[in-house]
C-alpha cells in the first residue's frame, strides 16, 4: 500500500469512528439524556461491566487519575454514576454506573444500532458484519480511548 492510499485509509476509519461517535452522542441527547459529552460515554463503556476505580478508568481513558477524577465527580453529580466502597479493597472506592447511567448506556446501545444499520443499508448486512470481523481482528476488544 502507497503512502497517499494509507493515508486515505486512515482518513476515512477516523471520519467513520468519528461520525459514529457524534451519532451515538446525538441519538443519546435525543432520547432525554442531556449534560453530556462523548467522553462520558467512553466512561460509561468501562464502568458498564462491574464498576471500576478511578485509576482504571483513567487508564481506559489514557488521561490522568485527576482528570479521571473530575469526569467521576461530574457524572455522580448528574445522578449516572455512584462512588461505593470496594468490595476487596478498602482503601479504594468502586464507581458503578446508577440506573440512570444504566439507562443511558441502553441509549447509547440503540442508538449505536441505529447508526450501524445506516452502514448496513448502505453496504449490505454481510458487508458490515465482515466489516465489523476484520476491525476486530486489527483491534482487539480493550480500552476504548477518545480523541482528545
Amino acid at each position: 500500500m502507497q503512502n497517499s492510499e494509507a493515508m486515505a485509509l486512515s482518513a476515512a476509519l477516523l471520519a467513520a469512528a468519528g461520525g459514529l461517535t457524534q451519532r451515538i452522542h446525538e441519538g443519546v441527547v435525543a432520547r432525554g439524556f442531556e449534560g453530556l459529552r462523548p467522553a462520558h460515554g467512553f466512561a460509561f463503556a468501562r464502568l458498564a461491566p462491574d464498576g471500576a476505580t478511578v485509576t482504571d478508568l483513567a487508564v481506559h481513558l489514557g488521561v490522568t487519575k485527576q482528570a479521571a477524577s473530575q469526569l467521576v465527580d461530574e457524572m455522580v453529580r448528574k445522578g449516572y454514576a455512584e462512588r461505593r466502597p470496594h468490595p476487596e479493597d478498602a482503601r479504594a472506592r468502586l464507581v458503578v454506573l446508577t440506573g440512570r447511567g444504566w439507562d443511558c448506556t441502553r441509549a447509547a446501545e440503540e442508538a449505536a444500532a441505529e447508526a450501524v444499520g445506516e452502514w448496513g443499508d448502505l453496504l449490505g448486512e454481510r458487508e458490515v458484519r465482515v466489516l465489523g470481523e476484520q476491525l476486530l481482528r486489527i483491534a482487539p476488544r480493550g480500552p476504548v480511548r477518545p480523541a482528545w
